[in-house]
């Protein structure tokens, strides 16, 4: 249960302050306006940074059913607890978007471009292309799951010495803040990197849900791309993964 509790907490978090670097940028009258996309990359970044942080210690920090899959799918994780996991995420995704309804409810009530307030929720694609949009968020997210992967705490090994222990802390949070950032500024400009389905679902949920008054359509005829993209990409990470470890193990 307490593996739950930080999984929503995480992708809680995650949502409430990567999507709220994203209203705070294209909604109507913030101080952020037309900040630009170099600010919405980093502060997704520093929202990965801080939903690891909090959720890590205790979860291991998934907050991402792509990651979680794909765990699994490597032999690093319980298939017993996928279910439940991905759950605890899309949940926490949800009350992240509606905390920054909340927050910026009055910019959402005069903000017409209702494009951006979608934004504000779920990915867009930049160019409609439904095979190279799948194929933006395979890629994202195959390089996210697949360092992830390969991310490790350091060792140290003191001779006579019994449980030494050495880490970052959390400061161990800081590999994948900074592989999420590098993949938004490389690889996002196509369809606005979900990369991960329940920040993308659950959003969109919210958005379908919450009284705004220019919202607009919630696109529901894209909203699979960002469910089963970054799905497809997790499965390729683990194969590679697994070939890899069994030709070099």
């Amino acid at each position: 249960m307490n593996e739950l509790i930080a999984e929503f907490i995480g992708t809680f978090l995650l949502v409430l302050l990567g999507n709220g670097v994203v209203a705070n940028v294209v909604l109507k009258g913030t101080k952020g306006n037309n900040s630009g996309w170099i600010v919405i990359s980093w502060g997704w970044g520093l929202a990965v940074f801080i939903g690891v942080t909090v959720a890590g210690p205790v979860s291991g920090a998934h907050i991402n059913p792509a990651v979680t899959l794909g765990l699994a799918l490597s032999g690093l994780f319980s298939w017993s607890s996928v279910p439940l996991f991905i759950l605890a995420q899309v949940m926490g995704a949800m009350g992240g978007a509606l905390t920054v309804w909340l927050f910026y409810r009055d910019h959402f009530e005069v903000t017409k471009d209702n494009e951006g307030i979608l934004a504000c929720y779920s990915t867009v694609p930049a160019i409609p292309n439904r095979t190279n949009n799948f194929l933006s968020e395979l890629i994202g997210t195959f390089v996210l799951v697949f360092v992830i992967l390969y991310i490790s705490e350091p060792i140290l090994d003191l001779p006579g010495v019994e449980d030494a222990k050495i880490g970052l802390g959390t400061l161990g949070a800081l590999p994948v803040a900074l592989l999420v950032t590098a993949i938004g500024l490389s690889l996002g400009g196509t369809t606005g990197y979900a990369i991960n389905p329940a920040r993308d679902l659950g959003p969109r949920i919210m958005h379908a849900i919450l009284p705004m008054k220019y919202k607009g359509s919630s696109r529901w005829d894209y909203s699979l791309i960002p469910v089963f993209g970054p799905f497809a990409g997790a499965v390729a990470a683990a194969l590679l993964f697994i070939i890899h470890q069994l030709l070099f193990s």
